[in-house]
């Protein structure tokens, strides 16, 4: 059978998608119940990462001991990838390894490099370009707290970054419509927008994005590696804070997240991110559940 990888949301089915999800709760269900599932005994995965990470390591480093199996962190002081040996080697080196390999880097094209020479199935841990396992986290944390998000409407309130592509490839596998409001200069890749037609609306004004939202997103205005621009990102950006009044136009009940870390007072208020609707804890801790179904489906598919 040939190797299956997660590199984007696209790499799912729609249903696959949704079993994972929930999935995702029920494995919850079971952690908390005390129930032991070690179907990874004997399985190590690797963990590529040449970005900090707190929630994403922590995440699948715990995943895999609560399934029986073993994580192995290397970061570039760890391996000959900071010393200039080709992706592709290494990849084939680890694939022959590990069982699974999660990647934390940059440039998307580094992952599809890697993943097209492995023999193991390879996971986005995020890229510059997408970070789909945050999606798969978020939509068990909606399912949770307000059912199928199929038809419902999303707002995305900030940089259109590699968080905002993958909400708009959820927007296409899950079935709902996502409005994205980001200032001049900072839209969502064009050609990732069109991908998804009839799904998401690019728009100017954060009101007119959450207006009716059932669910409104953001993140940080310079993400890892643009730091030096972020005194002209936080101008750029600073009539795109989430507030309280940007809540109220959306749905009474709507929910808001954050993929953390948060700062307060710059791309989302305390008094929103701290508040009532804010599920951010739960969406964090999500990111455990939703990568033990992932690593579960990758690596345990049902035999049919």
């Amino acid at each position: 059978m040939a190797v299956r990888h997660f590199l984007t949301l696209l790499d799912l089915s729609p249903d696959e998608l949704q079993a994972l999800v929930h999935r995702a709760i029920d494995l919850k269900a079971m952690l908390r119940k005390g129930e032991l599932y070690e179907p990874m005994k004997g399985k190590v995965l690797a963990m590529v990462f040449e970005k900090s990470s707190t929630r994403t390591r922590v995440s699948f480093e715990a995943g895999m001991a609560q399934l029986g199996g073993h994580a192995l962190f290397l970061s570039p002081r760890d391996t000959q990838l900071g010393r200039g040996e080709p992706i592709e080697d290494t990849a084939r080196v680890l694939s022959r390894m590990a069982d699974a390999v999660t990647i934390r880097t940059y440039e998307h094209d580094k992952l599809e490099r890697f993943a097209n020479h492995s023999q193991a199935p390879v996971i986005n841990a995020l890229t510059d370009l997408y970070h789909p396992c945050q999606l798969l986290a978020d939509v068990q944390t909606f399912v949770e707290h307000r059912g199928d998000i199929r038809g419902a409407t999303v707002a995305w309130i900030g940089d259109g970054n590699n968080m905002c592509h993958s909400y708009i490839n959820a927007a296409r596998q899950f079935g709902f419509t996502l409005n994205v409001a980001s200032p001049e200069g900072y839209q969502p890749d064009p050609d990732i927008v069109a991908s998804t037609p009839g799904h998401v609306k690019l728009l100017r004004e954060p009101a007119a994005a959450a207006d009716g939202a059932q669910l409104v997103v953001t993140d940080v205005w310079a993400s890892m590696g643009q730091e030096e621009e972020q005194a002209k990102r936080a101008a750029a950006f600073a009539p795109y804070q989430v507030t309280d009044a940007i809540l109220e136009a959306a749905d009474r009940d709507a929910l808001f997240m954050h993929c953390l870390p948060a700062h307060r007072g710059e791309e989302v208020a305390a008094s929103v991110i701290d508040g009532p609707r804010s599920v951010v804890w739960d969406e964090a801790e999500n990111r455990l559940h939703a990568q033990k179904a992932l690593l579960e489906l990758l690596l345990c598919p049902p035999v049919i």
